[in-house]
């Protein structure tokens, strides 16, 4: 019963997300709203904040086990954080009210390559997020550059942290 109730609420938040993308994204070559701070607590242990990658592009994945689309984002989100090590970071904020354990038994299933911190739906929405996935791109000053809301492709993802390099300048 509480599987379906989540798979519901999955599919009616992933079913709204199309109208609603995009909303808050700041203007193309604008300089974003400063990316509101955080400390959180490590899947893999220790604590990650927003200065920890000063200085990086970041990209943050606000996702929650119960999110069908959130699903279908993690091996695109694998792929890339492997594929751009060097200059981009990636990083999952779970705001999955259920926890540690919700989130530990959730990536033995589904093996997740890149930094998993756990963070809430009041954090998710300072950046803009009006549902999940949603998908913040962070420049190297700390602003957010774009917000993508939905289901992310390759493609799309490569566009928005060029653009998010190419606003920052050379670092």
């Amino acid at each position: 019963m509480r599987r379906s109730r989540r798979l519901g609420t999955a599919l009616l938040v992933a079913s709204g997300l199309a109208v609603i993308a995009g909303c808050d994204a700041p203007e193309p070559g604008a300089p974003g709203p400063a990316a509101p701070e955080f400390r959180l607590e490590e899947l893999a242990g220790g604590e990650l904040s927003l200065e920890d990658f000063r200085g990086k592009t970041l990209v943050l994945d606000f996702w929650a086990t119960w999110c069908v689309p959130c699903l279908a984002q993690i091996p695109v989100l694998n792929a890339y954080a492997e594929a751009h090590a060097e200059e981009v970071a990636v990083v999952g904020v779970s705001v999955d009210a259920e926890g540690r354990a919700a989130v530990e038994a959730f990536i033995e299933q589904v093996p997740i390559d890149y930094p998993v911190v756990f963070g809430d739906e009041a954090l998710a929405r300072s950046y803009g997020a009006p549902g999940f996935p949603a998908l913040a791109v962070v420049d190297a000053e700390g602003r957010i550059d774009s917000l993508h809301v939905g289901l992310i492709t390759t493609d799309d993802l490569e566009a928005a942290v060029a653009a998010a390099r190419d606003e920052a300048g050379p670092p």
